[in-house]
């Protein structure tokens, strides 16, 4: 099987690093995953008006679990250590180029998340204009790692 060699410094140096480490490779679950960041998006969409809120925080955990599939069908799994961002670092590292306008948005959704969860007074409130428009960037990454994950082998 060929292996797949962009970002493969990066992805070793966090194994190295004890952000990201070897698990058993499961396409099976990498599936499952993208069909639990689906149900998440149309969980978002119909909070969106009532909680955004919360429809923020379900449409950031589908952007986490589309790109955590991808690395759980490679054999590779973010450590507590790593935590979500080594998700993004990992898969970034591996797709882009070409993919990075397409993986970019979960960083900023990231940081967002941590303020709706995490509630800083200066943070200003998620509005369901906010959801909608991230909910679109999100069903994008779940594409992304629909697209990817057959291309990509166990690491």
């Amino acid at each position: 099987m060929t292996s797949w060699n962009q970002g493969r410094s990066t992805i070793d140096a966090l194994i190295a690093g004890g952000r990201l480490e070897r698990v058993p490779a499961s396409r099976q679950a990498a599936e499952a995953e993208l069909v639990r960041a689906r149900t998440h998006v149309g969980s978002a969409r119909q909070l969106a008006a009532t909680d955004a809120e919360g429809a923020y925080t379900l449409a950031y955990d589908a952007a986490r679990r589309a790109l955590a599939a991808v690395l759980q069908n490679q054999g590779l799994r973010a450590t507590s250590r790593g935590g979500h961002t080594v998700i993004y670092e990992a898969v970034r590292a591996q797709l882009d180029p070409p993919l990075g306008s397409v993986l970019r948005p979960f960083n900023r959704m990231r940081a967002r998340r941590n303020e709706v969860e995490y509630r800083s007074s200066e943070a200003p409130t998620v509005t369901p204009a906010e959801v909608s428009a991230d909910v679109t960037k999100v069903e994008a990454l779940i594409d992304l790692a629909e697209k990817a994950i057959p291309a990509m082998p166990r690491y």
